[in-house]
C-alpha cells in the first residue's frame, strides 16, 4: 500500500510540473497592467484548473501507465488496492519492477501525452489583459459623445408615464408593488391597475388579449387577473402571466408501504408526514380508524388529531413514534389513517392523502381456533406478479447497498419476497400437475409402480386359475390348454394399452394431468425451474443472485402470454325487447339501429366560427364582431397558457391588418375546434365479391 501511495505522488508531481508554467506565465500580463481584479480572476481559474487536474490524475493515472508501459501487464490498478492473495502477489511483483521500468524522465513523458501545456490559454490571458488595459487607459474624447436620439427620448418619456400597480390577494402574503410597462407574472386574483400621470395625451387604451379594452384617465384602469393575457399600449405588446394557486401537497414518508404488517415483537409504529403549499397551510389533520374483530363482529373507532403548525407557513413536518398502547392496538387489529390539508386561498382547497394501513398480526393459535369455530367467506388470494417480485428484489438490493438496514429487516423482506415467489410458483405449477412435476424421479417411479402393479395382477390371475384335482398346474399335457387363455389375455391387454397410449390421456403421470402440448410444457418447466432458483436465493438472503432467474421466469411467462390462442366471440348480448304494439305495423319510428356512429361529431361548430375560418383563408373582409368570436373561442378551447397567448397575439396582428398573419390565426382556431384529425367512419354497406364483380362487369 505504501508503494501505491508513492507512485501516485510521483505521477501527481509530474502533472503539476507540466502545468506550472501555464499558471505562472498566465499571471504575468495581469501583473504588468497592473490589475487586481484580473489577477484575482486568474488565480481563481488556476485553482479550478488545479482541482480538475487533481481529479483527472486520481482516476486516470493507472490507465496512463497501462497504455505506456507494457511491463505493467495491464495491472496498474493493483498498485492502489489488492483484495485477494493472487492480487497481492501480482502487486508485489509490480512494486519490484516499478523503479527499474519507470524512470522519472519516462514518467514525465507519459504525463506530457495526457496533460497539455496550455499555451493557447496564455495567449487568451494576454489578449484579455490588453483589452482591459486599453479600456481603462483610453483618453476620453468629448467630441465623440453621441447625443441621445429624440425619438428614443420621447419614447422613454412616454413609457415612463404609465405605471402598473399590482395588489395581490391578502392570503398570498405578497406585498403590493409598482412597475413600468413590461412582462409581468402575478398570483391569481391579483388586482392590476394601469395608471397615467397628468398631462398625458394620445391613445391611452389598454388592449387585453381576451378582447377587453381599458382606458385609464384621471383614475386608474383596474382588472382582476384570472387568466394569462397579452396586453398592449401604444403599439408595445407585453405579457401578463397568472400563476394559479396550487393545492397542498401531502407526502407520507413513514410507513413506506401502503399496507404495513408489524412484526410479532413490535412495540410501536412510526408515522412521518410532510405537507407543502405555495402560500400557507390553514389546517391539517390526521384521521385514524381502528378496526377490531372479525367477521360480522367488527367495530370501528374513529379518531381525529390536528397536526401542529411550524414556523414556516408554507410547510408542516410532523413525525411521531407511536406505541401500540397509545394507538390502542391489540393483536389482530388494523389501523387505517390518512391526512387532510386545507390551504388559505379565497376558495380553500382541501386535499386528502391515500389511506395507509397498519396491521398487527394475531397469534396463530387464536387464528386457528377462530377459523375452526366460525365459518367465514374466504377471499381469493392475491398473487404478486413476477414483475412486481423483480421490482421488490431490486429495491431490496438497492437498500442493502445504499443504506444500512438491520440484518433482521433484510431477512424479513427477503423471506417475504421468497414467499411471494413460492405462491406464484405453485400457481403456475398447477398447470403441470403441481410442483412435484419439476422432478423426473416422480415420473419414473410412477411408471415403475404401474408396471409392478400390472405384474402383480398377472400373478393373481395365475394363482386364481381353476385346476382339476390331481393335475399339476405346470406340467405339460395336463389335460387342458393352460397357455392359450393367458396368451389371449396378454394380447388383449397389450392391444388395449396400445390404443390408450395412442389415443388416450394418461392420468397416472403428473405432467399428463393437463391437456397442454409439449412446447407449452417445456416453457412452463423453464419458468418453474427459474422461480425455484430465485426462491432458493431469496431464502438464503442473497437477493442479488435471485435477479437472473427472476428475469428468466418473466421471459418464460411473457412467452406463454404471447403464444397463439383461440378467441371465441361473446354470445351474451341480449338485444332490447321490441314493444308489442309496434310489431307487424311497418312503422320505423324508434326502431333505429343501436350501433353508435364511430367518431361522430359531438357538437356542431358555431356558424360564426365557420364563417371566420372561411374568411381567414383569403384576403376577403372579415365578418363583423369577428374579434369577439375569436377571443371567446380561444379563451374557452385553448387551455394551455402558451397556446392561448400565441393565439391572442395572432388576433391582435390580424386586427392590425397583417394579411400574412391570417393563416396563423386560422391554424389556432382549427386547433381549438379539433379539426384536422382523421375521423374513421365505418361503412354500413357490405359488398360481397359477387356484387363487386357484377358491378365491375357493367351489368345493367
Amino acid at each position: 500500500m505504501h508503494g501505491g501511495v508513492e507512485i501516485t505522488k510521483r505521477v501527481w508531481r509530474a502533472a503539476q510540473l507540466r502545468r506550472l508554467p501555464l499558471w505562472i506565465v498566465g499571471a504575468l500580463p495581469w501583473l504588468a497592467i497592473p490589475s487586481g481584479p484580473g489577477l484575482l480572476a486568474w488565480a481563481g481559474w488556476c485553482a479550478l484548473d488545479w482541482v480538475k487536474l487533481r481529479r483527472r490524475v486520481t482516476f486516470e493515472w493507472t490507465a496512463w501507465l497501462d497504455g505506456a508501459v507494457p511491463e505493467m501487464e495491464d495491472s496498474a490498478a493493483l498498485l492502489e488496492a489488492a483484495d485477494s492473495p493472487i492480487a497481492r502477489l501480482q502487486q508485489q511483483r509490480l512494486f519490484d519492477r516499478l523503479d527499474a521500468v519507470i524512470s522519472p524522465a519516462q514518467l514525465r513523458q507519459i504525463v506530457a501525452r495526457h496533460v497539455s501545456s496550455g499555451y493557447p490559454i496564455i495567449l487568451v490571458s494576454a489578449v484579455l489583459a490588453g483589452m482591459v488595459w486599453y479600456a481603462t487607459t483610453r483618453p476620453s474624447d468629448g467630441s465623440a459623445h453621441v447625443a441621445p436620439s429624440p425619438v428614443g427620448s420621447a419614447t422613454a418619456a412616454t413609457l415612463a408615464q404609465l405605471t402598473i400597480k399590482l395588489a395581490p390577494p391578502d392570503y398570498t402574503g405578497v406585498r403590493p408593488s409598482e412597475s413600468g410597462p413590461g412582462d409581468l407574472q402575478v398570483p391569481e386574483q391579483t388586482v392590476v391597475s394601469w395608471c397615467l400621470k397628468d398631462g398625458t395625451a394620445g391613445n391611452n387604451k389598454i388592449e387585453l388579449g381576451n378582447g377587453q379594452v381599458l382606458e385609464p384617465g384621471k383614475e386608474c384602469a383596474r382588472w382582476t387577473a384570472t387568466e394569462s393575457v397579452v396586453w398592449r399600449w401604444r403599439g408595445n405588446r407585453h405579457t401578463l402571466r397568472v400563476v394559479p394557486d396550487q393545492p397542498p401537497e401531502i407526502t407520507i414518508t413513514a410507513p413506506t408501504q401502503m399496507i404495513q404488517d408489524l412484526r410479532e415483537n413490535a412495540t410501536g409504529a412510526a408515522m412521518a408526514i410532510q405537507i407543502r403549499d405555495d402560500y400557507a397551510i390553514r389546517r391539517a389533520t390526521l384521521h385514524m380508524t381502528l378496526a377490531r374483530g372479525s367477521g360480522e363482529n367488527v367495530k370501528f373507532t374513529d379518531r381525529e388529531m390536528p397536526l401542529p403548525a411550524s414556523s414556516d407557513r408554507k410547510r408542516r413536518d410532523w413525525s411521531k413514534q407511536w406505541s401500540l398502547a397509545e394507538l390502542e392496538m391489540e393483536p389482530g387489529d388494523e389501523l387505517y389513517f390518512f391526512v387532510r390539508a386545507t390551504d388559505n386561498a379565497g376558495r380553500p382547497q382541501t386535499v386528502q392523502s391515500p389511506t395507509y394501513t397498519v396491521r398487527r398480526p394475531a397469534p396463530e393459535q387464536e387464528a386457528e381456533e377462530e377459523s375452526a369455530a366460525m365459518p367465514s367467506l374466504v377471499k381469493p388470494a392475491s398473487l404478486r406478479s413476477q414483475r412486481q417480485i423483480i421490482i421488490d428484489t431490486e429495491q431490496l438490493i438497492a437498500d442493502m447497498r445504499g443504506t444500512k438496514i438491520a440484518a433482521i429487516d433484510a431477512r424479513d423482506r427477503s423471506e417475504r419476497i421468497a414467499n411471494d415467489q413460492a405462491q406464484l410458483r405453485r400457481r403456475y405449477g398447477q398447470f403441470l400437475g403441481e410442483e412435484s412435476s419439476l422432478f423426473a424421479d416422480n415420473a419414473s417411479s410412477g411408471m415403475a409402480g404401474a408396471q409392478k402393479a400390472d405384474g402383480h395382477d398377472d400373478h393373481e390371475d395365475h394363482e386364481g386359475h381353476d385346476h382339476a384335482p390331481g393335475e399339476h398346474p405346470h406340467e405339460e399335457g395336463h389335460g387342458h390348454d393352460h397357455g392359450s387363455p393367458n396368451t389371449r389375455k396378454s394380447a388383449i391387454r397389450n392391444e388395449t394399452q396400445h390404443i390408450l397410449e395412442t389415443y388416450g390421456h394418461a392420468h397416472d403421470e403428473a405432467e399428463n394431468a393437463t391437456m397442454y402440448d409439449e412446447g407449452t410444457k417445456k416453457v412452463l418447466r423453464r419458468a418453474l425451474v427459474a422461480m425455484w432458483d430465485a426462491e432458493k436465493s431469496l431464502r438464503a438472503i442473497v437477493p442479488k443472485t435471485a435477479l437472473p432467474p427472476e428475469h428468466r421466469a418473466l421471459e418464460a411467462i411473457k412467452e406463454l402470454q404471447q403464444a397463439e390462442r383461440i378467441y371465441l366471440h361473446k354470445t351474451a348480448f341480449t338485444p332490447p325487447p321490441i314493444k308489442e304494439e309496434k310489431r307487424m305495423t311497418g312503422e320505423m319510428a324508434g326502431a333505429a339501429s343501436y350501433r353508435r356512429e364511430q367518431a361522430g361529431e359531438g357538437s356542431p361548430l358555431p356558424e360564426e366560427l365557420r364563417a371566420l375560418v372561411a374568411a381567414l383563408s383569403g384576403e376577403a373582409a372579415l365578418p363583423s364582431l369577428w374579434m369577439r368570436t375569436a377571443n371567446d373561442w380561444v379563451r374557452t378551447r385553448l387551455q394551455d397558457d402558451e397556446q392561448r397567448l400565441s393565439a391572442q397575439r395572432a388576433i391582435q396582428d390580424v386586427a392590425d391588418g397583417c394579411i400574412a398573419c391570417r393563416p396563423v390565426l386560422r391554424a389556432w382556431l382549427r386547433t381549438g375546434a379539433g379539426e384536422g384529425q382523421v375521423l374513421l367512419q365505418a361503412s354500413s354497406k357490405v359488398e360481397t365479391p359477387f356484387a363487386r364483380h357484377w358491378r365491375e362487369a357493367g351489368a345493367p
